[in-house]
């Protein structure tokens, strides 16, 4: 039986891979907030993308994990390094995030340390056929070995209970650092919005030097999407409705950032209006550079790229997947939702919006005061760290109503 820990400093081991987009950001803001707070935080993650150097410069542990992102004939190895990992730092609590690192933690523990799983999004999701029953099959399997399974939304948990998978369950919302996603101020550089040179020495591809986001003619509407480019983001249904936006919007510009596995076919079929600013250290620029932030994902737990773009007072337009209501203000959901997958839903909503100015800025400023008190990242820090010390046998630590999670209890397999 694993003992609650007798010092105050609670020890707490985060795994993850991937290594970068919103999971590596969650971890990222994560560490910083437990850190602040005296806990004892180490990372178990694989070296590149650039987290583990962030994590590092924040004062974090970095325990190096070879893993890759698809699950194979590798798994093995991938368990038994993370097993040799919590015996060399004896953690209190292992916090595993995202299905792979779901997968490995769940594998060397087995529940003989405190185990919080965090999907976001459910693995099932993202493949089909029978990827997609093994992956059901043993998420249903290893409920069983984690102390609490942590939803980003109702949604999300929703999903998970109606596939079969029976769990301890809290939902905590994701969020966002309100300082550092912001509306420009008069400090800033203000973004640039004529063509210019871009990086790979094209045209508007990305960010100058300066900071400058050279992206269209003065003027012209700027739509911008945040995002891994993968099939789950959907760039490839907002690309098909791009051309009908075209129609309407001649001078309109697209600015797809990100990199990812399906970056060459998207360049294929990209109009000449469409820009691929690649993957950036900082989104905050491009936010604010938008006139409309969208994101057409085929599924989510709750994506980020929504609260950070309303944080930064921009509107955004999404598929109505699982997380996306629940990221909204109530009022704006008509306004901002369209079915997935179809592109001229999403068209039609892109268009009319862009043709209405006074009401982008209206949703832009209910968006980030929304943001600002449901979405506040220190929110969902001190809610997951009340989940810890719930596990460990401390009771419900102190936290105003906005801090606490929202606690479902359910029967697990034996």
């Amino acid at each position: 039986m694993h003992l609650p820990p007798t010092a105050s400093r609670l020890r707490v081991l985060h795994v993850t891979q991937p290594v970068d987009g919103g999971v590596a950001r969650v971890v990222t803001d994560l560490t910083r907030a437990q850190l602040a707070a005296g806990l004892d935080v180490t990372v178990a993650c694989p070296d590149g993308g650039g987290l583990a150097q962030a994590l590092r410069s924040l004062g974090a542990d970095v325990r190096h994990w070879r893993a890759r992102r698809a699950p194979g004939p590798w798994l093995a190895s991938e368990v038994s390094g993370l097993a040799r990992v919590v015996a060399a730092v004896r953690p209190d609590l292992v916090h595993a995030h995202s299905a792979k690192a779901g997968l490995a933690g769940r594998l060397a523990l087995r529940g003989r340390v405190p185990t919080v799983f965090q999907p976001h999004a459910w693995s099932f999701e993202a493949v089909d056929g029978a990827a997609a029953a093994l992956a059901l099959g043993w998420e249903r399997r290893a409920a069983r070995w984690a102390g609490r399974v942590v939803c980003v939304s109702e949604a999300e948990r929703l999903r998970g209970l109606r596939a079969g998978i029976r769990a301890r369950w809290s939902v905590i919302p994701n969020g966002v650092d309100t300082d550092r996603f912001r509306p420009s101020g008069a400090a800033d550089t203000p973004p640039e919005r004529g063509l210019g040179p871009g990086p790979d020495g094209g045209t508007g591809t990305g960010p100058g030097t300066d900071g400058a986001v050279p992206v269209g003619a003065p003027g012209a509407p700027l739509v911008v999407c945040v995002g891994r480019l993968c099939r789950q983001k959907g760039q490839d249904v907002l690309l098909a409705a791009w051309e009908r936006v075209l129609g309407r919007l001649p001078a309109a510009r697209l600015v797809l950032v990100g990199d990812g596995p399906d970056l060459a076919r998207l360049r294929d079929r990209a109009p000449a209006s469409v820009r691929f600013a690649g993957a950036v250290a900082d989104a905050a620029p491009w936010y604010r550079a938008a006139d409309l932030v969208v994101l057409p994902s085929r599924w989510e737990g709750m994506a980020l790229a929504p609260l950070e773009a309303m944080a930064c007072g921009r509107p955004v337009v999404l598929t109505d997947v699982d997380g996306a209501r629940e990221c909204l203000p109530p009022a704006l959901a008509r306004h901002c939702l369209v079915p997935p997958e179809d592109p001229a839903a999403l068209a039609g909503r892109l268009t009319a919006l862009l043709l209405d100015p006074p009401s982008l800025r209206a949703m832009g400023r209910e968006g980030r005061a929304h943001v600002r008190s449901a979405h506040d990242v220190r929110h969902t820090a001190a809610a997951v760290t009340a989940v810890y010390r719930e596990l460990l046998g401390g009771g419900p630590a102190t936290a105003g109503p906005a801090d606490a999670p929202i606690e479902y209890r359910e029967s697990i397999h034996s």
